[in-house]
């Protein structure tokens, strides 16, 4: 049980994302499968063990495809869909972008996170979108740059929300300088229940206090700490992944 006393189980909070997330995937039975097993599979790739049931954030950054997805479970037990959202990942081909990086991110207090000032920048752009969403830091990656000669370099790797009038509704095609861009609802989903707090948590349970942590929020008692970015190998769209609207 959490400090607030609350504990909503996985089927509670699926039903809480089907609400809350309004631009939220149907995925197919059979696609959820195909889904878990390759969260399995990098999480065994990667070496990064699950001691219990807990909470992991799944990319596919295929371009045709650019969905998110929340998993609750383990590789023994299995894993549930909590539910899954449009996302924009990396755009290479202009100077400082990149693809996003393939692989496992372990969410960790060396690279602390931060909230939204919610300012534009020189093209009027709220890059993290709008104020106090929280910008989830996965640290620094290396990986190919996606501009001249196409080197490795070290990026960046954060989830966030974006602007709310320019680009939220591109989300579901690859737009991002190599982070991930996820809706504002999804982001405030995973932050309100501590999703992805595995060590935020720990670290409050020794008394550390953390300025970042929302004062409503009501966090889960099974956090996770990892992100898994796939390419998967959809060579069409999924009828389950649209195009944003105005670009059908």
């Amino acid at each position: 049980m959490n400090a607030s006393g609350v504990d909503l189980s996985p089927a509670d909070l699926r039903a809480e994302f089907s609400k809350k997330v309004t631009s939220h995937l149907n995925l197919p039975p059979e696609t959820v499968v195909s889904y878990a097993n390759a969260l399995n599979e990098g999480l065994r790739n990667s070496d990064s063990s699950l001691d219990s049931p807990q909470y992991v954030v799944l990319v596919d950054r295929n371009p045709n495809v650019q969905a998110v997805m929340l998993f609750w479970g383990d590789s023994s037990d299995g894993w549930q869909l909590i539910g899954a959202a449009p996302v924009s990942t990396g755009l290479p081909g202009n100077f400082d972008h990149f693809l996003t990086p393939l692989g496992v991110f372990n969410h960790s207090l060396d690279n602390p996170d931060f909230r939204a000032e919610g300012t534009k920048n020189e093209f009027g752009f709220k890059g993290y979108g709008e104020k106090g969403l929280r910008v989830y830091d996965f640290g620094w990656v290396e990986e190919n740059r996606g501009w001249g000669s196409g080197e490795k370099m070290l990026m960046r790797l954060q989830m966030h929300a974006t602007d709310p009038d320019l680009a939220e509704n591109l989300l579901g095609i690859p737009r991002s300088k190599g982070c991930i861009r996820i809706p504002a609802a999804m982001n405030e989903f995973i932050d309100k229940y501590g999703l992805l707090d595995f060590d935020y948590d720990a670290a409050v349970q020794r008394g550390v206090h953390f300025w970042v942590l929302r004062n409503d929020r009501i966090p889960t008692s099974t956090p996770g700490r990892y992100l898994l970015v796939i390419q998967s190998h959809a060579d069409t769209r999924p009828f389950w992944s649209p195009l944003p609207k105005h670009l059908k």
